[in-house]
């Protein structure tokens, strides 16, 4: 339950606390009084859009607070508290809203706080789903639609076919991705097809001429060995009689190992006198040792050395054929192995995309049959709905001054099943007996709408398992427009009713309908330096006379005339309600 609003320099409210209660409470006063203030401030509070353009003129910024009783497992709580919010001592919650003008140096923002907490404003809204209804002329239209209609009579159908729903809504969405995913790869058959025929011929060109890791560097330097076979053996030759060739191979010279070794045994010999030359001299035995092991290299590699023009042919001939996978694979044969290893896996994947395929077939099919049942199931229960929701409107609209009107709930097959189940649902308006019965969305006056739109709402208010599903305040703004005489007097008594087990507040301009209310509240405007404004004493409950003088100004435009003032009297006696 809210239990009261302050706004502050919100349109043409300067502050105001507007105190509400349990049952019907009702908001009168002149036209332009505010009235629409205090619902635009309900509907700041309930996370609705934020227009810098309701802030007072001449203010920086609107607020509102809202204090909200709550039973503490509420959900409404329970998100608060998820939200890092924190209950007040009395365990009540505090919602509010501010928004800047955005002139004279405001930003124009918005900021939500729930239980003291700077909250998204999204999380506000997700608190109205669980604390009110409103319903206003917008609401009206809405139930037009028959998208309206559809959920309306899914709401009356109860928390079972609701969890239906779910498990319906559930299973058509995982169908439509999979139907989706299927017709792509369908469509794309044809070129994974090409594209797998292109693999295959590439991975079996790179089998047949199977290249091994590094054997094109290999190939490179055995053919430019054996292309200059000559050149390397005679350089070859020449270092090894330069290193260790005997004296008469090289005209009497002595080769390069012959003199080190003689500057070794020199060394040798001084180094028993001095440790440097000793040092040295080891140094120029191991460039000895050295010079031999490299000389003997030389040797083997001069005897193994020899011109092979049919293994230069072979050699030429691999090359050509590594050079043709290089050419398409890959600059080098490294690359043409990895390419091959992606080709295999891409293969395998492309080959698997069939096997993809049947598999989702298979659960195509087995989701079309859960679809289909599920949709059956929520047919069959959306017609024994329709049957009583129809009866229970019709009862509300017996006691809404429209004896003999009736509504039709027609629920049609679709071809296929949508989003919402595979049913159209309209409802159709009989106003009274021997009409023709006629869709809402055009058979419908205003008045004829107010009161179907407040008997479908008491009617779903009033379902089995309903008070576990709706939230405990209903708000409708002139819910009673193109509504007068006894039909207005019945409206004001459904709301009554409507009030023993929820709160309602109404914004109304019929005394007929005020005159049920528990709770009575007049919003008037001052008129101070020349400007309207609506301050903290202009909001205030009326009782006993000053109540009997607000009806009477509602029905006749006059507090003070005699008659207006008799009939509102009556107006209260008949309610039941007292002053």
């Amino acid at each position: 339950m809210i239990e009261e609003l302050r706004i502050a320099d919100l349109g043409v409210i300067g502050a105001a606390r507007v105190e509400l209660g349990p049952g019907l409470t009702v908001l009168t006063g002149e036209t332009g009084a505010g009235k629409t203030m205090v619902l635009t401030a309900l509907n700041l509070l309930l996370g609705g859009k934020a227009d810098p353009a309701t802030v007072r003129t001449g203010s920086t910024g609107a607020s509102v607070d809202g204090r909200v009783l709550l039973a503490p497992d509420h959900p409404a709580v329970v998100r608060a508290l998820d939200a890092g919010g924190e209950l007040d001592d009395d365990g009540s919650l505090v919602l509010a809203r501010t928004v800047g003008a955005g002139t004279d140096g405001g930003s124009g923002r918005s900021r939500a706080f729930v239980g003291g907490r700077s909250v998204p404003q999204a999380v506000l809204a997700e608190l109205a789903e669980q604390l009110v209804t409103v319903h206003g002329q917008a609401d009206q239209a809405r139930l037009r639609s028959a998208a309206h209609q559809r959920a309306a009579l899914d709401e009356f159908a109860g928390p079972a076919h609701q969890e239906t729903l779910e498990r319906y809504r559930d299973a058509w969405t995982r169908r439509a991705r999979v139907r989706g995913e299927l017709d792509e790869l369908v469509a794309r058959a044809q070129d994974r097809a090409r594209e797998a025929e292109l693999l295959r011929l590439g991975l079996a060109e790179v089998e047949r001429v199977d290249p091994q890791p590094g054997e094109d560097v290999d190939l490179a330097a055995e053919s430019q060995r054996l292309a200059h076979v000559e050149d390397l053996r005679v350089a070859a030759a020449g270092a090894h009689t330069a290193l260790a060739a005997e004296p008469d191979e090289v005209g009497g010279a002595t080769n390069a190992t012959a003199l080190v070794e003689h500057a070794r045994r020199a060394l040798e010999g001084a180094g028993a006198h001095d440790a440097v030359l000793g040092a040295l001299a080891g140094r120029v035995a191991e460039a000895g040792y050295l010079l031999a092991d490299v000389a003997a290299e030389l040797s083997a590699y001069v005897d193994d050395l020899q011109a092979d023009p049919r293994r230069l042919e072979v050699v030429h001939q691999r090359r050509a054929e590594l050079a043709t996978l290089t050419r398409s694979y890959g600059p080098d044969v490294a690359a043409v192995l990895a390419w091959a290893q992606d080709a295999g896996d891409r293969l395998l994947a492309l080959d698997g995309r069939d096997q993809r395929i049947d598999e989702l077939r298979v659960e195509r099919g087995e989701l079309d049959a859960q679809v289909h049942a599920l949709a059956d199931e929520i047919a069959a229960t959306r017609r024994e709905a329709a049957e009583r929701l129809a009866a229970a409107v019709e009862a509300e609209l017996g006691g809404l001054a429209m004896p003999g009107a009736r509504v039709e709930i027609v629920v049609e097959r679709l071809a296929e099943p949508g989003p919402s189940g595979g049913d159209d649902v309209e409802m159709l308006l009989v106003p009274h007996a021997g009409a023709p019965a006629r869709p809402l969305a055009k058979g419908a006056s205003g008045g004829e709408l107010s009161r179907v739109m407040l008997a479908l709402e008491v009617s779903l208010a009033t379902a089995p398992g309903a008070r576990a599903l709706r939230p405990g305040t209903f708000v409708f703004d002139e819910v009673d427009a193109g509504v007068g005489g006894r039909a207005a007097v019945e409206v004001g008594r459904r709301l009554a009713e409507l009030a023993t087990d929820a709160q309602v507040i109404v914004v109304t301009h019929l005394a007929q309908v005020a005159a049920f209310a528990h709770r009575h509240l007049v919003v008037t405007k001052s008129h101070a330096d020349g400007s309207d404004l609506v301050t903290a004493s202009d909001v205030r409950a009326v009782e006993g006379e000053d109540r009997v003088r607000e009806l009477a100004r509602m029905l006749s435009g006059q507090d003070d005339s005699a008659a207006a003032r008799t009939h509102a009297a009556e107006l209260l006696a008949q309610s039941g309600v007292g002053r």
